[in-house]
């Protein structure tokens, strides 16, 4: 049966435009003037996608939106909009539409956006609402997973709000992996550890010679993630300066390179996510009012780890495998009191403070099996409390990275004292054989000398 799609638009030009273009494609087409004969034509005949207007004699491409949402949810609709209007393509977004295309038509973006649609409409009898690294089977890590799967037959941006640790890097990962961008590039930052004299050319790339130490053409992020998903964590933490040529490059769709007399068309979804505040940081005129509304088209919250208790046990089961995967050892397990201690445990750092205290325990643990004494877990002060700290002090690293440089020091001075006799330097550090050899794969030290 051949591709269909149904066309909505009041001006003949256009219609036939879109018409020959998608013929082109093998796409047969219904075009209609207006919303009453967009109805009639939707309760006769069944399309794999919909490209609707936003002006209409009738009513607007909004209404058709909401009523294909309601009656077709799975077929992808699109709206065409007028050039350099943000304010309706995000509103059709919030509505239910899967993305935007401004007038004046570019064809190789309304090609581009077609492909992405039939790719979505492929893959929605088959699709797993269940992604396989979202891991619990609590009310809200189901109710997360639905709205995953939902927020992945769209293009829109997504803000992905969390405390650190909760995972939300997981949740942008599954959002693309879900969608019809599967197959494409996912570029993730953060945009925290960008140094400020280098982000315009991380983001947007440079040309040769266009500063000191340019000595080639380098991409930046948005031409790395071309026809995929930039996620852009912290995304709070971006100077103001910065967040302009954000801003630019969304809208536009179009980036300049440092250097560059031209720019570079892009096609790139946005995700972004912050343990901060964002809205407060609009408030308090450190983060700009026009980014916030253009990157928070929908919002997504991935609940603390402190919220789904019943999750830990699946959590920990996991990362203990992994933990002997990646050492090629046997699995450690849980005692009951091990177990007992951590459900009642209300992880400030959530599921990746979980993660570490578990990777420390089965370091220390003796029979391969983790007592309470082998967690050193003890209540700390609140999460919003620890957050409040400033960071100026490690020049831009991160804690985990901080400290893993202090341990690699301390493991390579005590190795290079006992000549490399890593069974003398465990007795000196005062850890296990095992212990030892496990910190020397995670930091890169296990090669043999």
């Amino acid at each position: 049966m051949q591709t269909k799609a149904l066309i909505v638009d009041d001006e003949p030009d256009i219609l036939e435009l879109l018409d020959i273009t998608l013929n082109r494609m093998s796409i047969g087409c219904d075009c209609a003037a207006n919303l009453s004969e967009a109805r009639k034509y939707l309760s006769e005949n069944t399309y794999s996608l919909c490209l609707t207007d936003m002006n209409l004699p009738d009513g607007n491409g909004i209404e058709l939106v909401t009523h294909i949402q309601k009656c077709f949810p799975d077929m992808p609709v699109a709206v065409l909009t007028a050039h350099g209007n943000m304010d309706t393509a995000i509103a059709s977004m919030k509505a239910g539409a899967f993305d935007f295309v401004s007038k004046p038509i570019e064809l190789e973006r309304l090609r581009s956006l077609v492909n992405t649609a039939l790719k979505l409409k492929s893959s929605s009898d088959t699709e797993d609402n269940e992604h396989v690294n979202i891991i619990g089977q609590s009310e809200c890590i189901e109710s997360l997973r639905k709205k995953i799967n939902k927020l992945s037959r769209s293009q829109a941006p997504v803000y992905i709000s969390g405390e650190s640790g909760s995972g939300k890097e997981l949740a942008a990962r599954a959002i693309h992996e879900q969608g019809p961008l599967a197959s494409a590039p996912f570029i993730a930052v953060n945009c925290g550890a960008i140094p400020r004299e280098l982000m315009e050319s991380e983001f947007f790339g440079h040309k040769k010679g266009s500063f000191t130490g340019a000595h080639k053409d380098k991409a930046g992020l948005f031409e790395s993630a071309n026809g995929g998903t930039l996620f852009l964590d912290e995304v709070a933490d971006l100077p103001l300066d910065m967040q302009v040529k954000l801003l630019r490059a969304i809208q536009e769709k179009a980036i300049r390179s440092v250097g560059d007399q031209k720019e570079t068309a892009v096609d790139v979804r946005i995700l972004s996510a912050t343990h901060k505040d964002l809205e407060a940081e609009v408030n308090e005129n450190r983060f700009r009012q026009d980014l916030f509304y253009r990157i928070n088209v929908i919002e997504l919250k991935v609940p603390p780890l402190r919220e789904r208790q019943e999750d830990i046990q699946p959590l920990a089961d996991r990362f203990l495998l992994n933990i002997a995967m990646e050492s090629q050892d046997k699995a450690a397990t849980l005692t009951k009191e091990a177990s007992k201690a951590l459900s009642q445990y209300k992880f400030p750092g959530n599921v990746r403070e979980l993660e570490n205290i578990l990777e420390r325990a089965y370091t220390l643990c003796e029979n391969d099996t983790i007592d309470v004494e082998d967690l050193q877990i003890r209540e700390v002060a609140a999460p919003s409390a620890i957050e409040s700290h400033s960071d100026e002090d490690l020049a831009g690293e991160s804690l985990d990275s901080h400290l893993e440089e202090i341990e690699r020091g301390i493991i390579i001075k005590t190795l290079e004292e006992n000549r490399w006799n890593r069974t003398a330097a465990a007795k000196k550090l005062g850890v296990s054989f095992r212990s030892l050899r496990y910190r020397l794969k995670k930091l890169g030290l296990d090669h043999d000398d």
